[in-house]
């Protein structure tokens, strides 16, 4: 019964264990990897990487992932006015000395709601970029009260849930303006625009065209304005239907004053020999001019 009873023992002083009374050879020194590294080392390498790497490695195990949430790490991908960004957008002004960087990093990465709902502020994931949409609601657009010529449209399109549409009209205008702590750089303005109305038909997306007109007699106008004295101005034809377009305003440079920046901007076509209709609004975009290509998804 002894023989079905056995048992195994370890010797601490030997790290050989015994079984029958017979010792085993010690097991092998298991080789270093890249987990037994200390997080004093690993710390330093994360933070010459971009975030959504950081966020990868730090899956690799206890010392990566202890590294990931070193305040120096995150510190570089914060915008030096990350203070202010938090006040002005979460509206809580303790808020950052609450949370640790990578906390506060995250919470910026989020869309967030600010000004009654009429805009949104986000960091770029990958950049730290900071980005800001404001909902037609949050712009004077003449004509917007009146039923005869603009309609608000429920929509999954747009990131606020709904669009304005515009049947027709003789003089289009939709004029913006707010300020806002933008950190040092370059920065495009678009309004983004569709030709047509989009709706869904037997789970399939479908467009209507029967209200598009009068867009192809005369340009529309784009003006931007910066309380430091910056003007840009330009012109298009809207002439692509059946799909939304970020038609681009202009750039302005922010020159890293502690200072908010205001922004005046507007579109307009208000050549009254012809009516115009058949147009859905939804936001207008801010976005760092040298991250334009991330903007396919919009």
């Amino acid at each position: 019964m002894g023989a079905n009873l056995s048992s195994i023992f370890i010797d601490p002083r030997t790290s050989c264990s015994f079984s029958y009374g017979y010792a085993s050879a010690p097991s092998p020194p298991s080789r270093p990897s890249l987990g037994d590294l200390p997080e004093s080392c690993v710390a330093p390498i994360l933070a010459y990487l971009d975030p959504p790497e950081i966020c990868k490695l730090a899956m690799m195990g206890r010392a990566f992932r202890g590294a990931s949430w070193a305040d120096f790490v995150w510190e570089s991908k914060l915008p030096h006015n990350y203070e202010a960004l938090i006040e002005r957008v979460v509206g809580d002004r303790d808020l950052s000395r609450k949370l640790c960087k990578r906390e506060i990093y995250e919470t910026l990465c989020r869309a967030n709601t600010f000004d009654g709902g009429t805009k949104k502020a986000w960091l770029d994931k990958t950049t730290g970029g900071v980005c800001i949409s404001i909902s037609y609601k949050g712009l004077a657009i003449t004509g917007i009260e009146d039923r005869r010529y603009w309609n608000h449209i429920p929509t999954e399109e747009s990131r606020f849930h709904s669009v304005a549409y515009l049947q027709q009209i003789w003089w289009f205008e939709v004029d913006g303006e707010f300020e806002f702590p933008f950190p040092a750089g370059t920065y495009s303005l678009f309004f983004r625009l569709q030709l047509g109305r989009a709706a869904k038909r037997f789970g399939r997306r479908v467009c209507s065209t029967e209200h598009v007109h009068g867009w192809d007699i005369k340009p529309v106008q784009f003006q931007l304005r910066t309380s430091d004295g910056q003007h840009l101005s330009s012109q298009c034809f809207l002439s692509d239907t059946g799909k939304w377009n970020l038609y681009h305003a202009g750039d302005f440079v922010v020159d890293g004053q502690n200072t908010p920046t205001k922004l005046k901007f507007s579109v307009t076509q208000i050549d009254c020999t012809h009516t115009k209709g058949g147009l859905c609004l939804d936001s207008v975009l801010v976005y760092p001019c040298k991250y334009r290509e991330r903007l396919k998804h919009f």
